[in-house]
């Protein structure tokens, strides 16, 4: 069982209803709206209820019920969705997981959930193949398969044939396991963030509160595993809107599909904005229907930020959170034009604190670790009260704050500046170094796609900072050029050692640029020499 945070809410603004109910709810007020639409496929809800229903009362039939857990590692599709809600409303808790990571981190996190069902796509199967049938707790049929047939294997479509399509009235409680989230999609050691009922029952009524509502048309185009793409999703349906899902995120056709749909809402990730803003026909396209933007996942530069407000219709927000929740800001790019380079204010219900390395809480404008607690944090790391202890910062009074890893400060406004994570701040020569403040200013150049400032082994000085840049195509800059003309632009302490040019940086599913890939050779050449 995981460890229950012994935090007393910050807020009791919004009342917890549980989630299955906010859809039978929604459906019956609109039983006829196309509410799913996937590559082609759509689903009214008096056809998309029936098989949610269909899945939760098979769920009971094998005597499954709350708290008892359901793995999903498959492409997005109607029928995942049917599976997710379906679950929800039995009381299961589901555990979406990540294509990204290795079959063997797979296989430690399903052990780890105690996952009861496996539904998997042709697309994962062969991630699950070395495992299936090794793992105690899902049984021989228990492996199911939404679009394949195989040996092992159960089709979906025959697991949930002959289940009833009435719904399924269970009591679930607001401390219920809602979702288990796995960080470290690609490495590390694995840890699962559990998420209550009353949790994302708290998402729903923030993100209304910034601008979702009952005629919404959402765009998805982040995988159903991130939480990235749930807090948009979920409150979307729950409200009553409709969603448009894209198993595969594709610049052209996502501005085809928001045309088309009159889409009004979409959750991207940083790349995303970068690689629709730069698309030449972007200004042909009618977006006018767009009412909120939303980003997060990762820093959204201020020029992305500006050159959205001007030249794509709706507002813009910016949200900066973890999984883990207790910390939530949110910047209304459209709203403070001067504030781009923040990620806003704290939240409804949220307090944020800085404090410094012996856990001391800094005044205004002074750098530190941000720590805050809300109304909406996990229950804790799934079986790791170990690892959710080392998460708590408690406050002198004996409140609890979820330490973010991430450095940053507040200016004279009350807005968040975040500067780096605290892991990839850069010591050279004792002094800190913080990456974000480099590649703010590399970014200006017209030049630079992409960056990405890393520390690697330096004899003279510990750690010292080198720029990997993706220059614009067609470009004649060299790496000797950039370099000079970035040190003139930054403080003694903070000049690079090199540029070096690449074609792409790695990143995550949701936009992540994965530095400890990036540092790993030089660290790895250093250690051995």
């Amino acid at each position: 069982m995981s460890q229950t945070i012994p935090a007393d809410p910050a807020s009791e603004s919004f009342p917890f209803i549980h989630y299955a109910e906010r859809i039978r709810r929604a459906a019956a007020a609109n039983p006829t709206l196309e509410v799913i639409k996937c590559e082609g496929e759509t689903r009214t809800w008096a056809e998309f209820l029936p098989r949610t229903n269909q899945v939760a009362n098979m769920l009971a039939d094998r005597g499954l019920g709350r708290g008892d857990m359901v793995a999903v590692l498959a492409k997005s599709s109607i029928e995942y969705l049917e599976v997710f809600l379906g679950a929800l409303q039995a009381g299961l808790c589901i555990v979406p997981l990540s294509g990204m990571a290795s079959s063997e981190q797979l296989e430690v996190m399903i052990r780890d959930s105690g996952s009861k069902l496996v539904f998997a796509s042709q697309s994962t199967r062969e991630l699950i193949e070395p495992f299936r049938g090794k793992i105690d707790g899902v049984p021989e049929d228990g492996y199911v398969a939404f679009d394949f047939a195989g040996e092992g294997w159960t089709a979906y479509e025959d697991l949930i044939k002959g289940a009833s399509t009435d719904p399924l009235y269970v009591d679930v409680q607001e401390t219920d396991p809602f979702n288990l989230i796995y960080s470290s999609g690609t490495t590390g050691v694995p840890k699962g963030i559990e998420q209550s009922q009353k949790m994302r029952s708290q998402h729903i009524m923030r993100f209304e509160g910034m601008g979702l509502h009952g005629k919404a048309v959402t765009l998805v185009s982040t995988a159903l595993y991130s939480n990235t793409t749930l807090v948009a999703l979920l409150p979307t349906l729950a409200l009553g809107g409709r969603i448009v899902v894209m198993p595969k995120f594709d610049t052209e056709k996502f501005l085809k599909i928001a045309e088309a749909e009159k889409v009004t809402h979409a959750m991207l990730v940083p790349v995303q904005y970068q690689r629709i803003l730069a698309h030449p026909d972007f200004d042909k396209y009618d977006l006018s229907s767009f009412e909120v933007k939303l980003s997060t996942s990762a820093p959204l530069r201020e020029g992305v930020k500006r050159d959205i407000i001007t030249r794509w219709p709706g507002k813009m927000i910016e949200i900066y959170g973890l999984t883990e929740g207790g910390i939530g800001t949110a910047l209304s790019c459209t709203e403070f034009p001067d504030k781009l380079a923040s990620v806003g204010k704290p939240g409804e219900g949220v307090e944020l604190r800085i404090i410094n390395e012996a856990g001391e809480e800094l005044p205004q404008g002074e750098i530190g670790e941000i720590v805050g607690r809300s109304d909406a944090m996990m229950t804790g790391y799934h079986g790791r009260p170990d690892l959710t202890e080392a998460m708590i910062w408690r406050a002198p009074d004996g409140k609890v704050f979820y330490k973010s890893g991430d450095m940053g400060r507040f200016d004279e406004d009350g807005f968040l500046f975040l500067l780096d994570r605290k892991k990839d701040m850069i010591i050279s020569g004792g002094f800190n170094i913080y990456a974000a403040d480099i590649e703010v200013e590399l970014a200006k150049h017209d030049d630079v796609a992409d960056v990405a400032v890393i520390g690697i082994p330096s004899e003279e000085w510990g750690e010292t900072p080198l720029a990997l840049v993706v220059p614009r195509e067609g470009s004649d800059l060299t790496e000797a050029a950039l370099k000079d003309w970035v040190n003139a632009r930054l403080g003694k302490t903070q000049r690079i050692s090199g540029v070096e040019f690449r074609e792409t940086l790695p990143r995550s599913t949701i936009g992540k640029v994965m530095k400890r890939e990036l540092r790993a050779p030089y660290w790895a050449a250093a250690n051995a020499s």
